[in-house]
């Protein structure tokens, strides 16, 4: 047993009431005992960035390496054309695929047309951020009021719980971006907004010029104001800082003084990486190793289907590690459970085991030698999800 917040269990027990875990040890406190065999019991996984809406795409669009405002402009054609339902259908199907992977807690990219049927009849607890986009300034109004209907809806708890995405720099007027901020920070919800994925990104603040320029020109969503040259991400970050919680998604190329300024506000800040993304684009090394010296809390996510091949999480993981074998398995695994879990906040925090926690576990299943270190089994190992448990109902995760 792998609490995370403690060390290792050999042979550890998890005592269970309701939807509760009220004992933690190496003997249970009463009633029966189920033995899972050879497995590792860790807290829920958490996918800290997901685009569920796009469940339905056969393969990651685009060859690897494809330029990163050329694969945009596939996905808008895509959609245009209707060759990515997405819908409910697609939603119901990614929160399956997300359970059968071990994932308990997730944070989901949402459209103005989402609709909570798929989340309700999911076991899994969701932060859904909606996602703003106003490159000229007459968008800004009517996404400034979907902001705030999303943020002041009333949710059924625990099963959602609401936050903001604008979604990013060349799509968002940084009048929009101060608006989503402080409408959050009213709500005490979380924000999350892609920022420094790509360098046409950078190329586009510092110049106003590049592809996403020509993108935003060809669909007519160009007007002059969104924003002056001479930017980087860092006038994002300084924005993003007033949130309650604040997820920069991807930062692939941010420098050693943004993570540093991401690092002195750990307590809200987070980044959110999503390995087999990052891959597909052939992006420059991921900064990982810097972040985590500096104090930087990273989460892990897995993104879309449209730029991952599925939605597991424990092959983010192992992707991860080939990666980045100088981080301990133990620092990935946090990643994926309590950092996470940190990163999308709520009213009932996940990511550990430990009495008065919800009860949401998973189990993976351990090859190679005995008495291995459990944390480099479950990162270097090919062992499946063997069981999930959500507030302490053991879940189905077949899949037709």
């Amino acid at each position: 047993m792998l609490p995370i917040a403690g060390e290792p269990i050999d042979g550890g027990v998890v005592g269970i009431r309701g939807d509760r875990i009220v004992s933690v040890g190496r003997r249970a406190a009463d009633g029966p005992v189920e033995d899972l065999g050879d497995v590792a019991l860790l807290p829920g996984l958490v996918n800290a960035h997901a685009h569920l809406e796009l469940s339905h795409v056969r393969a990651p669009l685009g060859e690897p390496g494809i330029a990163f405002a050329e694969w945009i402009r596939r996905l808008v054609a895509a959609h245009r054309r209707g060759n990515m339902p997405g819908g409910e259908a697609a939603v119901a199907a990614g929160l399956a695929e997300s359970l059968a992977g071990g994932v308990t807690r997730l944070g989901d990219i949402v459209q103005p047309d989402w609709t909570a049927g798929p989340y309700a009849k999911s076991p899994i607890r969701a932060t859904l951020f909606l996602e703003l986009i106003a490159p000229t300034f007459e968008r800004i109004d009517a996404q400034r009021r979907a902001a705030r209907a999303h943020l002041e809806a009333a949710p059924p708890l625990p099963f959602w719980q609401p936050g903001v995405s604008p979604h990013a720099p060349y799509s968002v007027h940084p009048a929009l971006l101060e608006d989503a901020v402080r409408l959050a920070a009213r709500r005490g919800a979380g924000v999350a907004m892609h920022l420094a994925e790509s360098r046409e990104e950078l190329h586009f603040l510092a110049t106003g010029e590049g592809p996403f320029r020509h993108l935003l020109m060809g669909w007519d969503q160009w007007d002059g104001s969104l924003g002056e040259p001479g930017r980087c991400p860092r006038d994002f970050l300084r924005a993003l800082a007033s949130a309650p919680r604040a997820l920069v998604i991807h930062g692939n190329y941010l420098d050693s003084e943004d993570t540093a300024f991401l690092a002195e506000r750990s307590d809200r800040m987070s980044v959110v990486y999503c390995p087999r993304t990052h891959g597909h684009f052939r992006h420059d090394p991921y900064p990982l190793e810097r972040m985590l010296a500096q104090g930087v809390r990273v989460a892990l996510g897995t993104d879309s289907r449209a730029s991952s091949p599925d939605l597991s999480l424990l092959a983010e993981l192992r992707h991860a590690v080939r990666r980045h074998p100088l981080v301990a398995p133990r620092t990935l695994v946090q990643m994926a459970t309590l950092a996470g879990a940190e990163a999308l906040g709520g009213v009932d925090p996940a990511g550990r085991i430990e009495p008065g926690r919800r009860a949401d576990l998973v189990a993976v299943a351990l090859d190679g030698p005995p008495g291995r270190d459990p944390f480099e089994a479950i990162v270097h190992g090919a062992g499946p999800i063997a069981a999930v448990w959500c507030g302490g109902a053991r879940v189905d995760i077949t899949r037709p």
